[in-house]
């Protein structure tokens, strides 16, 4: 179940950070935080819990944290160059 869980958060914290590019706001910031944190606090669980391969779980979450990271700064841009 937690499984599940785990790809669904990731899964829609790429879709909202492309969200957040097209109309990023304050408050959309902070969810979109908030669902990065959500999904490395349950691949932390999913990874503690069993025993998986270091190795290949951080490899992922790598992947995932510089694709997410990528569209929240971009949005970031973006939004600070629409507050001028």
């Amino acid at each position: 179940m937690i499984v599940l869980l785990h790809v669904l958060v990731a899964l829609t914290s790429i879709v909202y950070t492309s969200y957040l590019y097209f109309r990023p706001s304050k408050n959309k910031f902070y969810a979109s935080y908030a669902l990065v944190a959500a999904t490395l606090a349950s691949g932390t669980y999913l990874v503690v819990s069993t025993h998986a391969p270091l190795i290949s779980a951080c490899t992922t979450g790598l992947v995932y944290l510089v694709i997410v990271s990528s569209g929240v700064f971009a949005a970031h841009r973006k939004f600070a160059t629409d507050q001028v």
